[in-house]
């Protein structure tokens, strides 16, 4: 139901009422050089930024909130900045996925406790992302999402570069020994030349792009590159428009429906998205009362094609894909696959904010006709290794290695795998299988983006540059290769992963979307009842309430207590 009258709005009773409470509300405003006129009766708008000198994705969002309020106050509504933890992907330790949970507590509670009646989210850097829009599902207040974008193409010596894929690939020859130190000076010099996040289809511009298909953002705002002058002009009209929402009454839940989570899945495999996604998503739909699972991903992924010809899937950046029309071009072009009636912030359906888009560029945005894969862009895997489940990202590995069988050489940690993966004597062969345990949810701990493991450096300089990889743990979307990623139930837990033996013989069939390790049920029983746990790290603070909340991968990664949406009650203002 539309709001009608001032007293209508949830800030009205910490700043309405004629009583002492609200008196101090009042003079506190006027502290900071406020008068009644710039707040009274209109729609509080927070603005959620995750601006941080640690996070140099989002190193413009000082500006682009400015941009922000300046929409807010045309609009007729009073912005009210708050900082949130930044999650910056390249600086945190041991990963930021160790803190999705915590940014996303953080925003539902500073929208629930302060005087607050919509909500802008600033943020981009792969779990930024998802951990705003859990925290605003919760919450249920009129929100909307403005991207971080994309960086600027990087460059080396007249060749494109782009973030992750092409570091994997020049850090393998720099292993390998085919480029030395001068060149990879270069490299770092000029992979990284803007704000913004990471210009491939990584799980920056996934996640964006899942915000936008999901209703959150405007028509084409996860496109625009970070310092494109389009995208002050987003941020905007993003500040004007949430004031018209808070106004309409109109709340995440009311465009998040089934549909609309299946036409974000859509979204993920036509762009030949991060496999980082699944977890995201299912803890989104976990946050809106929708149950999404990993079939859900492998059903849509049998008849999606992948359109978006963007590395590391494809060939191009994400400025590329910007110029040749965007996010909205592809959702068009990929319409017979959506459910077109689905609403979104702008208080228009998905057809109506996307049937008018064209693709500019039909060797970056293919057409149905004409796709970079016709399906398959994540395929979900089951087995004796993980009868939870597993995914794999096929497009972005080697064809030749889509059916495999291989001897297992097993690494129980990070630190292991470092110090044996180049030992000269090191009983490794191409057709071998690498598998890294204890690198899931609990076991990393937060499941850090260590599944794309090394190849050993004896096999690189005999020309081998792909591998069967196995893990429990994530990898960057910005990177490739046959990498078998979110092994479920994880090792740290006593999952199949843990009783697997280095000399185990492993099968994958990607086709027939299988996992397993040739051993007899008999002996997995054995060694299962001869497993057991490790002690877990933390004594106290928020890892021990991560370690004791944390769900597994194939259910999301949210904290058991935080699904859902049982209503809390508001504070009382007294």
């Amino acid at each position: 139901m539309p709001l009608k009258v001032a007293e209508s709005l949830r800030s009205y009773r910490w700043f309405g009422p004629d009583d002492l409470r609200s008196f101090g509300h009042r003079s506190r405003a006027a502290s900071m050089g406020l008068v009644h006129a710039d707040y009274s009766g209109k729609p509080v708008i927070a603005i959620i930024n995750t601006w941080s000198d640690a996070n140099p994705c989002h190193s413009h969002l000082r500006e682009r909130a400015e941009d922000v309020k300046r929409g807010v106050w045309q609009a007729g509504g009073f912005p009210m900045e708050m900082p949130a933890i930044s999650l910056g992907e390249t600086f945190q330790k041991p990963t930021t996925m160790m803190y999705r949970n915590f940014l996303a507590m953080e925003t539902e509670e500073l929208l629930r406790s302060y005087p607050v009646d919509g909500c802008v989210l600033l943020g981009g850097c792969d779990k930024n992302t998802p951990a705003l829009l859990m925290g605003a599902i919760s919450m249920n207040l009129p929100s909307i999402f403005v991207p971080a974008g994309p960086m600027l193409r990087g460059n080396w010596r007249g060749r494109i570069l782009g973030s992750g894929a092409d570091v994997m690939k020049y850090w393998t020859e720099r292993r390998a020994g085919t480029i030395g130190c001068q060149e990879w000076a270069e490299i770092e010099e000029g992979v990284a030349r803007s704000a913004g996040t990471c210009m491939t289809m990584g799980t920056a511009s996934t996640m964006t792009s899942v915000a936008e298909a999901l209703g959150f953002s405007l028509p084409g705002a996860s496109s625009i590159p970070a310092v494109d002058a389009n995208h002050p002009k987003m941020a905007n009209v993003a500040g004007r428009r949430i004031v018209e929402m808070v106004w309409e009454d109109l709340k995440p839940r009311d465009i998040l429906t089934p549909a609309s989570f299946k036409n974000a899945i859509a979204t993920v495999l036509a762009l030949g998205g991060s496999t980082n996604a699944v977890i995201h998503m299912i803890a989104l739909a976990g946050r809106a009362g929708i149950k999404v699972t990993l079939d859900d991903f492998q059903h849509l992924s049998e008849t999606t094609p992948v359109l978006a010809n963007v590395r590391p899937s494809g060939e191009y950046l994400m400025e590329d894909f910007f110029y040749a029309g965007g996010l909205p071009a592809l959702l068009n072009a990929l319409s017979p696959h959506l459910d077109l009636n689905a609403q979104t912030v702008t208080g228009k359906t998905l057809d109506q904010n996307v049937s008018d888009a064209q693709i500019y560029n039909t060797d970056v945005i293919r057409t149905r006709e004409n796709p970079v894969f016709s399906s398959g862009g994540l395929v979900i895997l089951y087995g004796n290794l993980a009868p939870n489940g597993a995914v794999i990202k096929a497009v972005a590995a080697d064809p030749k290695l889509m059916k495999h069988s291989g001897r297992a050489i097993v690494f129980d940690s990070y630190d292991e795998m470092n110090a044996r993966i180049d030992d000269p004597d090191l009983d490794v062969d191409e057709s071998c299988v690498l598998v890294l345990r204890n690198a899931g949810p609990k076991g990393g701990p937060g499941m850090p983006e260590w599944g794309n493991l090394p190849i050993p450096k004896k096999l690189l300089k005999a020309g081998v540059r792909d591998m069967v990889r196995i893990s429990d743990c994530r990898m960057s979307g910005t990177n490739y290769g046959t990498c078998v990623l979110h092994v479920a139930p994880e090792s740290f837990v006593g999952g199949p992963l843990a009783l697997l033996r280095e000399g185990d013989v492993i099968e994958l069939d990607v086709a027939l979307r299988r996992l397993n390790m040739c051993v007899s049920e008999a002996e997995l029983a054995r060694r299962h009842d001869a497993w057991r746990p490790q002690n877990e790290i933390y004594p106290r603070g928020y890892g021990k309430l991560f370690m004791q909340h944390i769900k597994q991968a194939h259910e999301g990664c949210d904290f058991d207590f935080l699904e859902g949406t049982a209503p809390i009650p508001e504070p009382e203002i007294h």
